[in-house]
């Protein structure tokens, strides 16, 4: 049951973007298609599971007093390692996404869970946390993606969705992404209400 909870909380309940409100650079800035939101939550799931298994093997010979650096050492290897796969095999995604790949290394959602969780709890805890904040991130930022593409171009992962091109361009800007991760908490807050 403990093992699940690892999974399903960064899901929904804490969700680090609808529920949290961390890691917010790049879901204002990469979600204006579905295809960046697509690659970043990619990205960013290698990035924290990988991170997160490797803070959970070194937690018991890791000194607290250098711990953090000692993280940012940790994830700045595999935003390296993500970075250059990305450049290499996917260039127009690597372009599209420019400078929030490197930022990873600083994404509050990376060294927040590598901080509060990886670093206090067993590999496999730590692995579950890990995949489960992922997959809460991807939902969020394809959401918003989505959502964003849809109504600022007309289009979903670049197929056109209209036969005329239908366009509110304040969608694709990064207000738009304001506006919905706003509808969407408010839409996740009315679904709670009425469970409860």
């Amino acid at each position: 049951m403990n093992l699940w909870k690892n999974f399903n909380q960064g899901i929904i309940r804490e969700n680090p973007v609808l529920r949290l409100m961390i890691g917010l650079c790049p879901v204002l800035a990469v979600s204006n298609n579905a295809t960046n939101a697509l690659g970043m939550s990619i990205a960013v799931a290698f990035v924290l599971i990988c991170s997160n298994c490797v803070v959970a093997l070194i937690r018991k010979v890791t000194p607290g007093e250098i711990r953090i650096p000692i993280f940012i050492i940790i994830i700045s290897t595999f935003v390296t390692m993500c970075d250059y796969v990305m450049h290499a095999y996917a260039p127009e995604l690597y372009q599209a996404l420019g400078v929030f790949v490197p930022l990873i290394v600083v994404n509050c959602i990376i060294l927040g869970r590598a901080e509060a969780f990886a670093y206090k709890n067993p590999i496999l805890n730590a692995f579950l946390d890990g995949a489960g904040m992922s997959l809460g991130f991807l939902l969020a930022l394809v959401s918003i993606g989505v959502v964003r593409e849809v109504l600022g171009a007309g289009s979903v992962f670049g197929v056109p969705l209209f036969e005329e091109r239908i366009a509110a361009t304040i969608m694709i800007l990064p207000p738009g992404a304001f506006i919905t991760i706003g509808c969407i908490m408010a839409l996740l807050n009315r679904m709670e209400k009425k469970v409860l």
